[in-house]
C-alpha cells in the first residue's frame, strides 16, 4: 500500500453518517474528521446537526466548531485544515475518518484538488450577484459559459454563489478556474463508504429531523444569533433552517410557513447531494443506510486495513 489509510464515510443529509462513523471509532481506534461546511461554525449546534455531547464524548471530533459564524472559511483553508488534523491522527497512531455530506470537503480532500489562491474581490462578487438578482441566475451561468465551458457544466445555474466564485477567478486571473483547478491525489490508500436510502424514506426521515431541532430550540438558537451580531445576511446564516427561520423573525413569514420551507429546502439539498456522490463517486462502497450491517463494514474495513499494512 502507498500512503498512510483514510477512510471516508459520505452521502446525503440523515442517513446515518455519524452513526457509522462514531462505530468504526470504537473498534478501530479512529478519530473523525468532519467534512460539513454547517459544522464548522461555533454557536450553530442545532440546525447544523452538530454531533451532542455525548457523541462527541464517544468518538474524537476535528474541524468543528472552528470559527464564529461572521468569519469565511475558504475551501483552501478546509481543505488544508484536514490535511493537518489526519496527519495529527496518523501521528498518533489513530485510525482517520473523514466524514460528512459536503461534497465540496470531501472531494477537494479526497481528489486532491488544487485550489485557486485568488481572494474574493468583494466588488465585482457584489456587481455579479446584483446581475444575478436583476437578470436572472440562467445569465449569470451564460456569462461563465462564455469564459470556462467546462466550469459551466459543472455548475448548476441555480448555485449562484458557485456561478460567482469561477467567474471571479476567470476574471481576476485570465485563466478559467477549471485550468486552476488541477488535481494531486493526496499520500493516502483511500476506503469510501456512501450510505444512501429510498428518496422518500429519506425526505421523511429529514422532516422528522427538523421537527426534532424545532422540539431542540433552533428558533431560540436562530434568535441568538440575530441578536448576537450575526444577521441573516451572512454566508453561515443561509444554512438550510438559519434563513428560514430568520425571515419567521424578522416578520417576513409565519412558523409554520417557514418550517416547511426548511423541509422542502433540505429535500433539495438532499437531491443536489446525490448528484455530487455521481459524479464524484468513483470508488465509493454503497451502503444501505436503514439496514446497513455496522459490525459487517467495521470488519471488512478491519480486513482492509490487515491486507495493507
Amino acid at each position: 500500500m502507498t500512503g498512510k489509510p483514510l477512510i471516508v464515510v459520505t452521502g446525503p443529509t440523515a442517513v446515518g453518517k455519524t452513526k457509522l462513523a462514531i462505530a468504526m471509532c470504537r473498534v478501530l481506534d479512529g478519530e473523525i474528521v468532519s467534512a460539513d461546511s454547517r459544522q464548522i461554525y461555533r454557536y450553530m449546534d442545532i440546525g447544523t446537526a452538530k454531533p451532542d455531547a455525548e457523541e462527541q464524548q464517544a468518538a474524537v471530533h476535528h474541524l468543528i466548531d472552528v470559527v464564529p459564524p461572521d468569519e469565511n472559511l475558504s475551501l483552501a483553508q478546509f481543505q488544508q485544515m484536514a490535511y493537518d488534523a489526519i496527519e495529527d491522527v496518523h501521528q498518533r497512531g489513530k485510525l482517520p475518518i473523514l466524514a460528512g455530506g459536503t461534497g465540496q470537503y470531501v472531494s477537494a480532500v479526497v481528489e486532491g484538488w488544487s485550489i485557486p489562491e485568488v481572494p474574493p474581490n468583494h466588488a465585482l462578487r457584489t456587481e455579479l450577484e446584483t446581475f444575478a438578482s436583476e437578470n436572472g441566475a440562467e445569465a449569470l451561468h451564460q456569462r461563465l459559459a462564455a469564459l470556462d465551458v467546462a466550469a459551466a457544466q459543472k455548475i448548476h445555474p441555480n448555485n449562484v454563489r458557485r456561478v460567482v466564485r469561477a467567474l471571479e477567478v476567470c476574471m481576476e486571473t485570465g485563466t478559467p478556474i477549471t485550468e486552476l483547478q488541477r488535481k494531486k491525489p493526496p499520500p493516502y490508500h483511500i476506503l469510501q463508504y456512501a450510505l444512501h436510502m429510498g428518496r422518500d424514506a429519506l425526505y421523511e426521515r429529514a422532516d422528522r429531523r427538523v421537527d426534532m431541532m424545532m422540539d431542540a430550540g433552533l428558533l431560540a438558537e436562530v434568535r441568538w444569533l440575530l441578536e448576537n451580531g450575526y444577521p441573516s445576511s451572512l454566508p453561515a446564516m443561509s444554512g438550510i433552517g438559519y434563513r428560514q427561520l430568520a425571515a419567521h423573525l424578522t416578520g417576513e413569514v409565519m412558523l409554520e410557513q417557514a418550517i416547511e420551507d426548511t423541509k422542502m429546502m433540505t429535500h433539495d439539498f438532499i437531491r443536489r447531494q446525490y448528484t455530487w456522490l455521481r459524479g464524484h463517486g468513483t470508488g465509493l462502497i454503497w451502503q444501505d443506510g436503514p439496514t446497513m450491517d455496522v459490525h459487517g463494514i467495521i470488519e471488512q474495513t478491519a480486513t482492509w486495513l490487515k491486507d495493507n499494512p
